[in-house]
């Protein structure tokens, strides 16, 4: 009933130019052919509905119209959210449903006067006859019925550029610094080259068959130019560290974990992160023996921290486990993905646009072979391998700026020993160790990690490990130790 009542609040309070702009700025999602049939807000929400553009529990979408709209009051009042809060959001690449395109052909409307309206319907009278004969016709409809006849698109800006240039120089210098955001300076150079002085109703077919080149010469070698984000702060932020290595209660709280074993060679793993990680300038928090609420607790804080004047937050966490979460020392459940998400930019401001990096050394399979001096993560005593991280997709957020490092691969095991620690944190330790101060990326350096770990071999029972690194990092992530 609140969802229900949500929409039913919002439609009432749209006029109908609003609504105009939202099934615009919606045409990549809900086509003209759709849309033509739609009178009212309600039947817009309705048709959003039906295409799983909204649901309750999940208004993202609806959020980022009433951004794009300026309907603020709107987004406050019926959705809870703020300008400064979609501002944040909107950053994190992949989250806006609304392509930069339709946006600035919105922006463009906003910014057009009557009268440069009707110059634009005189100029292209020849192409859309339309325009030119219904005063009611807005911009909107203007740049729709040039979609419709090839003149307008997404990479084809050339002729609403020249009709710009000759009515309002103003509105070309928005679509220049579009196009310089979207394709880089260099391709703005060869757009600038092509620019007509001809007068628009006589390019505008010749301007039809004309394309413009997206690659430029320069831009084959992008590797060479990516960015790094920032690690200069001191420190650069907190490296948390939940270690459990004592699971009596689990044993006798759950029935069917009673064989569940310590996980001895945790401190071994637990010591050489701490060490690494200070060496690199982070504050190391390690927490010992948590139950899963006490996990929960724990990330919260964190979660709540002000890292404005941080860089970064990692996070390890050595446990048992099974497919897609962690135990607590109780027992007791944590999903993978619920401390993921707890630091997204959305849930944690402070870290938005910043590296969030996970390590997890838990099971998260079934697999087992019989050892004696290579003990399990997944609950048998005298056990010889630990399933650790059947790695699930949904483990690590869409949103950018993260990096999750598994152990294994999906349903494969990896290797604790009891005495020397496992097989993946420790080679993982060591290459940063040695790797950070020549400025490897943490990329190229879990390469070499996977490298070494894939060569070692329990001859025992003849079986091998992979790591497997996932990642939504949007640049180079680097620890300089100086």
């Amino acid at each position: 009933m609140e969802f229900s009542r949500q929409l039913y609040a919002i439609s009432e309070a749209l006029d109908r130019a609003e609504l105009a702009a939202l099934k615009f700025l919606s045409l990549e999602h809900v086509p003209v052919r759709k849309q033509e049939a739609i009178e009212e807000p309600k039947a817009f929400f309705q048709v959003l509905l039906e295409k799983g553009m909204i649901e309750a529990g999940d208004l993202a979408f609806l959020r980022e119209l009433l951004y794009r709209i300026n309907r603020m009051d709107l987004l406050a009042a019926q959705l809870g959210s703020s300008r400064e809060e979609m501002e944040r959001e909107l950053q994190i690449p992949g989250r806006a449903r609304v392509s930069q395109f339709r946006y600035l052909l919105f922006q463009l409307s906003e910014n057009i006067t009557k009268e440069e309206m009707k110059c634009f319907k005189f100029l292209l009278g020849k192409e859309l006859p339309k325009c030119k004969l219904s005063p009611e016709t807005t911009m909107l409809d203007v740049f729709i019925e040039m979609e419709k006849k090839g003149i307008l698109g997404e990479d084809n800006l050339t002729v609403l550029k020249t009709l710009c240039e000759k009515i309002d120089k103003s509105l070309l210098k928005k679509i220049e610094e579009y196009e310089l955001n979207l394709f880089g300076e260099e391709e703005m150079l060869v757009t600038e080259g092509q620019r007509s002085s001809t007068e628009v109703t006589e390019a505008c077919p010749r301007l039809l068959a004309s394309s413009v080149a997206r690659d430029s010469p320069g831009s084959c070698d992008q590797s060479s130019q990516l960015e790094a984000y920032k690690m200069t702060s001191r420190p650069r932020g907190v490296c948390l560290i939940l270690n459990n290595h004592n699971f009596a209660k689990a044993r006798k709280a759950v029935p069917e974990l009673k064989k569940m074993n310590d996980r001895n060679g945790t401190d071994v793993d637990a010591a050489a992160l701490s060490k690494v990680f200070g060496t690199l300038h982070f504050i190391i928090k390690e927490y010992k023996d948590l139950t899963a609420e006490e996990i929960r607790k724990i990330v919260n804080i964190y979660r709540c921290q002000d890292h404005n004047d941080k860089d970064c937050f990692v996070c390890c966490v050595l446990s048992h486990g099974k497919k897609g979460v962690i135990y607590g020392v109780d027992g007791q459940e944590v999903r993978i993905q619920e401390l993921t998400t707890s630091f997204t930019g959305q849930n944690c401001h402070s870290l938005a646009g910043k590296p969030k990096v996970f390590f997890v050394q838990a099971c998260q399979g079934d697999a087992r072979q019989k050892g004696v001096t290579i003990e399990t993560d997944s609950g048998e005593q005298d056990s010889s391998l630990e399933a650790d991280a059947r790695f699930q997709l949904e483990c690590i957020p869409s949103e950018a700026d993260f990096l999750l490092g598994m152990a294994t691969l999906q349903d494969y095991v990896s290797y604790r020993s009891s005495s020397q620690g496992s097989w993946y944190i420790q080679s993982l330790c060591q290459h940063l160790e040695n790797s950070c101060p020549r400025g490897e990326d943490i990329l190229t350096i879990l390469t070499a990690v996977n490298q070494e770990v894939s060569r070692k071999i329990d001859k025992q029972n003849a079986a091998k490990q992979m790591p497997q690194p996932s990642f939504t990092l949007r640049k180079k992530l680097i620890f300089p130790v100086n």
